[in-house]
């Protein structure tokens, strides 16, 4: 069943658009992420133009974010204090992120930077997560004790000021290094249309000492009030988010966010990183053969120019 999209300029089929909104609120619900870094790619493959897509999937990324955070909410896996943090430093990521596009989008140069702004952040993250998470089940399966972790607070990011008891993580930090990463995501999310899970989750799992399924459902909380604002500004400012290709979206991945958010019980920390690692990598990958595959039908200047003359 063909769809119109008026925004995006072109047709895609209803049943095709629901699955992919429940595929990737699956997504959202098992790693506690907006899903957005899987939806834009597969929006840009079937022809939606990147601005377009970028927009339009930081809308999607709300309504899965919404259902995956009541879930992790319901199982007391949401830290409030610490999204209220990542929040505060989003919105000035967001913000910043919204005039950069615009920036990017006058000098001709948007479509080209979100496709190398995904392959290097997925490409190293994912790596990253892929290295750390077999490290940590090759461990586990020799009997080995997991590694320590330092409570001295020794480190460079343990002696910044401005500390906050965050009494759900029981976690005594600097707010500096959340409302930084905050302000990152938020950047990532108004450029590239996604909730930025995939680098908060390490982030809060690595540098602020988050355990996992803490950083999964404070990230699901944070992701719906960075995409919101997000959201709204690219619908106001840049024109680019098309309801019609939004809402069998929302609709597939509200459903699929519970489904994931389920099956996400049932795995452990180690392999839940291991599986967001090599979903990332595989992203990665895909968006890099896109970026230096030659076009099928370059762009001819010669045949321009004469159709042009002969008008």
């Amino acid at each position: 069943m063909p769809l119109y999209l008026p925004i995006a300029g072109l047709s895609l089929d209803l049943i095709l658009l629901l699955g992919m909104g429940l595929s990737v609120g699956v997504l959202a619900g098992l790693f506690g992420i907006g899903g957005g870094f899987i939806l834009t790619p597969l929006l840009i493959f079937l022809g939606v133009p990147p601005s377009v897509a970028v927009g339009t999937g930081a809308a999607q990324v709300v309504a899965s974010s919404v259902s995956g955070a009541l879930s992790h909410w319901q199982r007391k896996n949401v830290d409030v204090k610490m999204g209220a943090v990542l929040i505060a430093g989003g919105i000035v990521g967001s913000v910043l992120g919204i005039r950069l596009q615009q920036i990017l989008k006058s000098l001709g140069q948007l479509d080209f930077f979100i496709a190398a702004t995904y392959v290097v952040m997925l490409g190293v993250v994912g790596s990253l997560m892929l290295i750390e998470s077999i490290g940590s089940m090759r461990g586990a399966g020799a009997g080995a004790l997991p590694a320590k972790r330092n409570e001295d607070h020794h480190s460079m990011l343990q002696r910044l000021p401005l500390k906050l008891r965050f009494r759900t993580s029981k976690l005594y930090v600097s707010a500096i290094p959340p409302l930084v990463i905050g302000a990152f995501v938020g950047l990532l999310t108004a450029i590239m249309g996604i909730g930025g899970g995939f680098l908060l989750i390490p982030a809060l799992i690595y540098m602020v000492r988050l355990p996992t399924r803490l950083a999964m459902g404070t990230s699901a909380f944070q992701i719906i009030f960075i995409t919101a604002i997000t959201t709204m500004m690219q619908a106001t400012q840049n024109q680019t988010v098309d309801v019609m290709l939004a809402a069998p979206l929302i609709l597939g991945g509200v459903i699929g966010a519970q489904i994931g958010v389920q099956l996400g019980n049932r795995l452990k920390a180690e392999q839940l990183r291991l599986l967001l690692g090599l979903l990332v990598v595989g992203v990665a990958i895909r968006m890099s053969v896109d970026l230096v595959t030659p076009p099928s039908d370059p762009f001819n200047l010669t045949v321009e120019k004469e159709a042009l003359v002969a008008k």
